[in-house]
């Protein structure tokens, strides 16, 4: 959407906003309701105290309405005007968060409620419809009539503003929010059932639009399906508990995206960080999958594109497909055959992750395959936007070149689990394809890896030869990168060959090569959203030249061989602050 038909979509939704406020309100709960979304009891505590982390800018602001804060970027606002912070002051749930809510709530109410102010489109309305009805027991404890009249007439108020308004919800996503709150509002609230029928038959349309054959959303985003998949429950849920009886395609949706999360999820429980996601809310996963129901089967094969590879405590999840194209690609990463290994509750190998709330910088090098746990020529990320390079135009827009053939093949035998996967993102500008081969043992103790960078066609070949001749015949580089996770102590072992990797749990792993690469561990980042800056971090890089039409790099992954099987891992992780 360009910026002047925003522009108009905003100004009309100010305008229906301003009618919304004329229209007959609501008069009460249908049913008491009863909170379904319980946030982070530190983040709260911070708000408490007046510290205000958003879309990763942090104000500091004692004893200041959250509504006179400066507003050092648009998400932010976006953030405080969804009210996902809600969550966070219940899960502290003490006078002085309860007072804090209600303060906040009442105080939008006067200043926004009319139809004023930014918070006025159908994806944040259907936010914050979903919270204040959700914490209606403690944003109402000892109100009295008039602030209760005045909450209930503005519930109406953002209740007909959504009914007339969803359609101009963006697609994915934001028009799930739009309709869920539209459909938890309507059922919730005296005089607005009416809206609820359309609202379930629109619900149930984008789940058969949005919502592919295999459970995937056409963003390839792990947090975004989780997401879309909570959504869906909770509308479900409420719609149950009206006696009314959700519609075929939405319980099918929910029936197709449960499986996959469960093959998205690692050993520790969060997901695995891909194409803009982060691990997803503690908790969160499990709560949707239990609201399901249903049995607990977990997709095999691949799932939303990724590939699983599961044994003792350890997981692997391998991005096995080529990334989101179309209106799908505004967040994806050039992260082809990028893995994560987890092993328990301690993440090993990681991807960089999201660096959208650290600016435009931090974003496009987030998207970059250096930024991912896989091979990159050096130079070059595997899916490149207009130009030629690592970086170029991903600050913002869609992929222009990406792996046309992405291949991945999964297979067990009675030693281990197995996958066979390759890409051709490079032969366009270098006629080189990559094959990665994995195996995962069936203790789950050690992972074989071999990659390969070679040209396989004759075609392949002469344009290799071209960008040798080009070279002077010094070869290409590439470099294979293993990013460590933050919590992870590591250092070069063995007289350079290996590195050891030390968890908080007490297990100790090993990486070893086959001595074709220089091995080095060099500083990296771990991008996670929630905090102000990114994470120091480190990653075992292999860097070799193919001077050939190919070049096959062997390394190990293992446990080292007096780290027991079974470990009590009984460190505690405290909920970091930002730092």
């Amino acid at each position: 959407m360009g910026h002047a038909e925003h522009g108009q979509v905003g100004v009309v939704d100010r305008l229906h906003a301003r009618l919304a406020a004329l229209a007959r309100p609501a008069a009460g709960f249908v049913s008491q309701p009863e909170p379904k979304t319980i946030g982070s009891f530190a983040r709260g505590r911070q708000l408490i105290g007046g510290n205000f982390l958003f879309a990763g800018f942090f104000v500091e602001a004692e004893d200041q309405s959250i509504w006179d804060l400066p507003v050092p970027d648009p998400r932010f606002e976006d953030e405080i005007h969804g009210f996902t912070w809600l969550d966070d002051l219940a899960a502290v749930a003490e006078a002085p968060a309860r007072a804090r809510a209600q303060a906040w709530v009442f105080d939008w109410i006067r200043r926004y409620g009319r139809g004023a102010g930014p918070g006025w489109t159908p994806e944040l309305t259907g936010r914050r419809l979903i919270r204040w009805i959700n914490h209606a027991i403690m944003l109402l404890n000892s109100q009295d009539r008039a602030a209760s009249d005045a909450y209930f007439r503005c519930l109406g108020r953002q209740t007909i503003f959504l009914a007339r308004r969803w359609r101009t919800a963006p697609l994915g996503l934001p028009r799930f929010e739009a309709l869920t709150g539209l459909i938890y509002a309507g059922l919730a609230l005296t005089g607005m059932e009416r809206h609820v029928g359309s609202a379930a038959n629109a619900l149930a349309r984008e789940c058969g639009r949005e919502i592919d054959a295999e459970g995937g959303l056409p963003t390839r985003n792990p947090e975004e399906l989780l997401e879309v998949f909570t959504l869906l429950t909770w509308a479900a849920d409420a719609l149950n508990g009206a006696g009314r009886t959700p519609q075929h395609a939405h319980l099918a949706a929910i029936s197709r995206i449960a499986p996959t999360l469960r093959a998205l999820r690692h050993a520790d429980g969060g997901l695995a960080r891909f194409h803009g996601g982060s691990r997803g809310l503690e908790g969160r996963l499990e709560q949707a999958l239990a609201t399901a129901g249903g049995r607990a089967l977990t997709a095999h094969g691949l799932a939303m594109g990724y590939a699983r590879l599961a044994a003792g405590r350890t997981t692997v999840i391998i991005d096995a497909a080529s990334p989101p194209r179309g209106r799908g690609s505004a967040n994806a990463h050039a992260s082809t055959l990028a893995m994560e290994l987890t092993s328990g509750r301690r993440p090993l190998i990681v991807n960089c992750g999201s660096g959208a709330s650290f600016g435009p910088d931090w974003r496009r090098a987030g998207r970059a395959t250096p930024s991912h746990s896989t091979l990159c020529i050096r130079g070059f990320s595997s899916s490149r936007f207009a130009a030629e390079g690592i970086l170029a135009g991903a600050a913002q827009g869609e992929f222009t070149d990406t792996p046309n053939m992405v291949w991945a093949q999964p297979e067990d035998d009675r030693d281990s689990h197995r996958i066979l996967a390759g890409h051709n993102g490079y032969v366009p500008t270098h006629g080189l394809t990559h094959i990665r081969q994995l195996a995962l043992s069936i203790d789950g103790r050690t992972l074989v890896g071999e990659d390969t960078l070679g040209a396989m066609t004759v075609a392949d070949r002469r344009r290799f030869d071209t960008i040798m001749e080009r070279t002077r015949r010094r070869g290409v580089e590439f470099d294979l990168r293993f990013h460590l996770h933050p919590d992870v102590d590591a250092a070069v072992d063995l007289g350079g060959t290996a590195v050891s990797m030390a968890l908080k749990s007490g297990e100790i792993w090993v990486f070893r090569h086959d001595g074709v690469a220089e091995l080095t561990l060099e500083p990296s980042v771990y991008l996670e959203s929630g905090r102000l800056k990114p994470r120091a971090s480190r990653q075992i890089v292999l860097s070799a030249i193919v001077m050939d039409y190919a070049c096959q790099l062997g390394w190990t992954l293992a446990k080292a061989h007096d780290t027991p099987s079974a470990i009590r891992d009984t460190v505690r992780d405290d909920e970091p602050m930002p730092e």
